[in-house]
């Protein structure tokens, strides 16, 4: 296997699938319920799983997507189909069937591979012609006896994944990520984590989204251990850190704020030596109760998208001078704050952040219009240059060089740091007859960051208990409304459109 890897940024590039050659043999890789992998006994078994994937025979660059809870086929998924020149489509487990049609449809994926409850559930109509179903239980018997292929030859912009994110309008769209872009991600965070053999990593978030998925690969660039954790109650997570000597733990504030209301014992938390946040900002409240409960523990709060993966990391040392910063970029990463006119702002005035350099994704897949509002050319002072992230998020950057979240420019809504889109719940409320339309808004919530408030225009009041179980059965439980409020008329601008700043301001508090 030639060593002679291109360099971006100053750093080694290798095909994704490489990861877990990086590792030493013997050392554990993976643990769990489903039992414990060496690098060596990983490595061989991501070959089977990729040589499974291989056989049928698809062409390069065709996507395969995985629906189904946290196991062996899960983890592996991330770098076997780019090992078998495929694009990997990782679905929510959450995600009920309607999303599920959407996310096949758009991606073209020519396989699905899921639990068996999973499949079942799926609809007439939900699945394209094209694409074939498959159970995790195959895949699993591959996994343990089939014929393996070796490490592939994949260039840094051959594509890897495509990730699915909501945003303020519109269906989930489909952020395309290339090797180079995972890879360094990895080396991203493996560096300022400063992650080692040593440490082992709960993984309880999503594979779905890029904060999770990413506790894997940066753990495996590092050469430490994987726990995935499917968890019914924070005590879940608890016993796990407790079980297996877990030093590190990635988490939103949801789950922060539940990880605090238990008893933790004293030997226990002690043995957490690293946090990480994202997916909502921390409270100054919640800063100090995870600083009291975990003192031998370094917390790191972070900031990131999906179209640029990670921006942003506050050191643990200026955690407690600092707790409302975002803090600084991370490696691999250009965060300026513009005017819109693209210049730089002056310390402490408030601008849009525009993320640039090597860890910007290349768009939304087959969405050219989406694309060209979020990936623009980077600003003239960048030293990049190239395609950036402008992120509609209003930061500002203080005299020391530290970034301070200010506001959104759009409507979308963050609840235990999941991104929904309002338009995904008005499209389903307004297909329940008597519905003429529907407003979906985020409301403060203290355990949610935000939870979801939905306003009906109807005549008869009680249409409010049939559109709540209708949602039941058309949206995950993250997207269900806290609240359903039925009004007789929406407010109007002059254009005739419904006046939403109106209804935020009445009804958004």
């Amino acid at each position: 296997m030639t060593e002679n890897f291109p360099m971006i940024d100053g750093a080694q590039v290798r095909p994704l699938d490489h990861l877990l050659l990086r590792g030493d043999p013997a050392h554990p890789a993976l643990d769990g319920r489903a039992g414990s992998y060496s690098y060596a006994e990983l490595e061989e078994t991501l070959g089977r799983l990729a040589g499974w994937l291989a056989g049928f025979g698809l062409e390069p660059g065709a996507r395969v997507a995985s629906w189904m809870a946290k196991g062996p086929v899960a983890a592996l998924m991330p770098l076997a189909a780019p090992r078998a020149g495929l694009v990997h489509v990782p679905i929510n487990p959450l995600l009920k069937h309607r999303q599920v049609a959407h996310i096949l449809s758009d991606s073209g994926a020519m396989l699905l591979i899921g639990t068996s409850a999973r499949l079942d559930s799926l609809q007439p109509g939900d699945v394209p012609a094209s694409c074939r179903l498959l159970r995790e239980d195959d895949a699993a018997c591959a996994m343990s006896g089939g014929q393996a292929i070796g490490p592939s030859s994949a260039q840094p912009d051959d594509l890897a994944a495509i990730l699915y994110t909501s945003g303020s309008t519109g269906r989930p769209k489909g952020v395309v990520l290339t090797h180079a872009n995972l890879w360094l991600g990895a080396v991203a965070v493996a560096d300022y984590l400063r992650l080692t053999p040593q440490d082992r990593t709960a993984c309880v978030l999503p594979f779905s989204f890029d904060y999770g998925q990413n506790q894997l690969l940066s753990t495996w660039y590092a050469g430490g251990c994987v726990y995935p954790l499917d968890y019914l109650t924070p005590r879940d997570v608890m016993k796990l850190v407790d079980r297996r000597d877990i030093t590190t733990l990635a988490g939103v504030p949801p789950l922060w704020v539940q990880l605090t209301e238990l008893d933790w014992p004293e030997e226990v938390a002690a043995k957490l030596r690293r946090l990480t946040n994202s997916g909502g900002a921390l409270t100054r409240p919640l800063v100090a109760k995870l600083r009291a409960l975990f003192p031998q523990a370094n917390l790191y709060p972070m900031y990131g998208l999906t179209e640029a993966f990670r921006s942003t990391y506050l050191p643990p040392a200026l955690v407690d001078s600092h707790p409302d910063s975002m803090g600084g970029a991370i490696p691999f990463a250009e965060i300026l704050v513009v005017r819109p006119d693209g210049s730089l702002t002056d310390a402490d005035e408030p601008g849009e952040l525009v993320h640039c350099g090597p860890l910007v994704a290349q768009g939304y897949w087959r969405d050219p219009a989406r694309t060209a509002e979020r990936f623009k050319p980077a600003p003239a002072a960048s030293r990049y240059g190239g395609m950036a992230v402008w992120s509609g998020d209003t930061v500002r950057r203080d005299g020391e060089g530290l970034l301070y979240f200010v506001g959104r420019d759009d409507a979308m809504i963050k609840s235990a740091g999941n991104r929904i889109s309002p338009t995904e719940i008005e499209e389903a409320a307004v297909a329940v007859p008597g519905i003429a339309e529907a407003v979906a808004l985020g409301v403060k919530d203290d355990r949610l960051g935000q939870a979801v408030r939905l306003l009906l225009r109807a005549d008869d009041p009680a249409v409010a208990d049939t559109v709540a179980a209708h949602l039941k059965t058309e949206l995950p439980n993250f997207m269900q409304p806290k609240d359903i409020i039925v009004l007789p008329e929406f407010p109007r601008n002059p254009n005739g459109k419904i006046d939403r700043v109106a209804l935020a301001g009445e009804y958004g508090a």
